[in-house]
């Protein structure tokens, strides 16, 4: 092993959402491979969180009993897909599995701390999702890993070509760290980055990116893109189209407010966009 080999960080554990209310087949399929790929372990995770009822009853036994009935199918639910996991992964020493009654958000970003790379895929958006799927805005904001966020169909990832989504921020800065392990495999990576007002720091800066990839053993190269406002996630996404990259690599920017999350709009494309892969990091 040599020295730049030896600095590369790699992904030792994977660990995949699953959607309680959805075929767990898919997105399994497309992790584990992902994770023999990269030769980690695979951790599957599960929750779900049962609705609250309104007492309708003067003792409220009636609820009480509604909730119950509700986590016994959760756990029934949590059951079958942790049966689904291990006849996939034909019970491998380097799978386990993580399933548990409680918002799924929540949990996964405390289960974060024992993976690498969280992997999710297509995720609700009303509130009532919320107690049984993943809030995408809260998680990459509340994880502190990156996110891998499944294309539709979740079509192997090859990520031979890479679009590394650049901007001079600190939220990108940690995303291209985050995704060396697809970057420093990958056959061509392109760093895209957008005019802004000043022309030369722009190209600075990805020269800078190009550069520090480099040194790590990354084939990358540089490119501006002109656009601006909501044009930016569409020139993005046609450049990957031309490319051929199967992976978008970008910065997660947005800010808390009590339980609901403002992203610029180059994020929510993103997030909104799953005809791509997206590695998104904060």
């Amino acid at each position: 092993m040599n020295r730049t080999e030896a600095k590369t960080m790699i992904y030792n554990t994977i660990m995949v959402q699953l959607d309680i209310d959805a075929p767990a087949t898919p997105r399994l399929t497309f992790a584990w491979e992902l994770a023999q790929n990269l030769e980690a372990d695979l951790i599957a995770f599960a929750a779900a969180e049962p609705f609250l009822v309104r007492p309708a009853d003067g003792d409220g036994s009636i609820s009480a009993e509604a909730m119950r009935n509700q986590v016994e199918q959760i756990e029934e639910r949590l059951k079958t897909l942790k049966s689904e996991f291990h006849d996939l992964t034909q019970d491998s020493n380097r799978a386990s599995w993580r399933g548990t009654v409680g918002e799924p958000t929540r949990f996964l970003a405390l289960y974060a701390r024992a993976a690498d790379l969280l992997v999710v895929g297509p995720v609700g958006h009303s509130p009532k999702d919320r107690l049984r799927t993943i809030d995408p805005g809260e998680l990459i904001l509340s994880a502190g890993r990156p996110v891998l966020f499944a294309s539709d169909g979740y079509r192997p990832l090859t990520a031979e070509n890479v679009l590394v989504a650049w901007k001079d921020s600190r939220e990108a800065r940690r995303a291209v760290v985050d995704a060396m392990p697809f970057l420093t495999n990958a056959r061509q990576v392109l760093v895209a980055s957008i005019e802004e007002s000043d022309r030369a720091q722009t190209r600075e800066s990805a020269a800078d990116v190009v550069r520090f990839l480099m040194k790590h053993g990354v084939k990358a190269r540089s490119q501006m893109l002109e656009a601006g406002g909501a044009n930016i996630a569409e020139a993005l996404l046609q450049v990957t189209v031309e490319t051929g990259a199967d992976l978008i690599v970008s910065g997660g920017y947005g800010h808390s407010r009590l339980r609901e999350w403002a992203f610029g709009g180059v994020t929510r494309s993103l997030l909104q966009d799953s005809s791509i892969n997206r590695l998104i990091a904060n």
